[in-house]
């Protein structure tokens, strides 16, 4: 059996999971969340526990049971405690700004890029002197949140010979050496 596939997911209190015609629905403090099952993939709940089962030992079927176990978990995940993804703008001038749902980037174009978010998403940005400015975003949704984080990132991918460019926080970028004299 697939191993992401057969653990168990634990259901915190004050989230309810109901499956009703194929769609699951996982409701909880943050936000509520649904998802389309397979035909044949079944959940199976006890105890505030969660199994994901599957009918048969087909290719198919085993490589669906990992991925709709993992898409709940994360749903349970959200709806509980929530997701966070934090960006950060490595170079000279690179700015952000927030008013409302509208993020105000400037990355070193002739012009600032306005991005408007969805509501299910909360934006916040922190500039602090001497230190590059943060993007924090925040929401139930983690295929939304890392979709959008992915999307800002796109605008000014980091570079290898200076590491410019809008970055998650935590990662490295690999450098190269450049020219040699």
């Amino acid at each position: 059996m697939s191993r992401i596939g057969k653990s168990i997911i634990t259901i915190p209190a004050g989230v309810t999971v109901t499956e009703s015609n194929g769609v699951v629905t996982v409701k909880g403090p943050k936000g509520e969340l649904t998802q389309t099952l397979t035909e044949g993939i079944t959940l199976e709940q006890k105890d505030g526990e969660l199994t994901v089962n599957r009918p048969s030992e087909s290719k198919q079927h085993r490589a669906l049971h990992g991925l709709y176990r993992a898409l709940i978990n994360n749903m349970v995940q959200g709806t509980a405690e929530g997701w966070t993804k934090k960006l950060e703008l490595v170079g000279v001038g690179y700015r952000a700004t927030h008013s409302g749902q509208k993020l105000d980037l400037a990355l070193g174009f002739s012009h600032s890029i306005v991005m408007e978010l969805p509501n299910e998403v909360k934006v916040d940005t922190l500039t602090e002197k001497g230190k590059n400015p943060i993007i924090t975003l925040t929401s139930h949704d983690k295929q939304l949140i890392g979709m959008i984080a992915a999307k800002i990132r796109s605008f000014r991918k980091p570079e290898p010979y200076k590491g410019k460019g809008v970055r998650f926080v935590g990662e490295i970028v690999r450098r190269k050496a450049g020219k040699s004299a």
